[in-house]
């Protein structure tokens, strides 16, 4: 019994790393779906080769797929986002307008005391 548990093992195992090796190579022709949908949607091959071209461009100078740099953008938008409220509670011009109306309201306070 021992013998048929390791024997299952094993097979596992080498099962395992040949599902791996067999599709290690499977990123790589995923970079051709983008042209080939272009290609069969509009036809024309000059366009197909532009976006494919520009993708590997972009992937070359960036270092990162256009995907990954339009969530990187995406993120930094909504970050910029954040820090603009921040910039506001911060300003000197916010710091004007709340103590004016603190200033008003002690005014008022008094006037509704007496």
């Amino acid at each position: 019994m021992y013998k048929n548990q390791l024997l299952m093992i094993l097979k596992k195992i080498t099962f395992g790393f040949f599902l791996l090796i067999l599709l290690a190579g499977c990123g790589t022709p995923t970079a051709m779906l983008g042209p080939a949908y272009t290609f069969t949607s509009t036809g024309n091959i000059a366009h197909a080769g532009l976006s494919y071209g520009s993708n590997e461009f972009i992937k070359s100078y960036t270092g990162k797929t256009t995907l990954q740099n339009l969530e990187e953008i995406a993120s930094n938008s909504t970050l910029d986002h954040k820090n603009i409220q921040k910039q506001t509670l911060e300003s000197d011009d916010f710091y004007q307008l709340v103590k004016n109306k603190i200033k008003m309201t002690k005014g008022k306070i008094k006037l509704s005391s007496q």
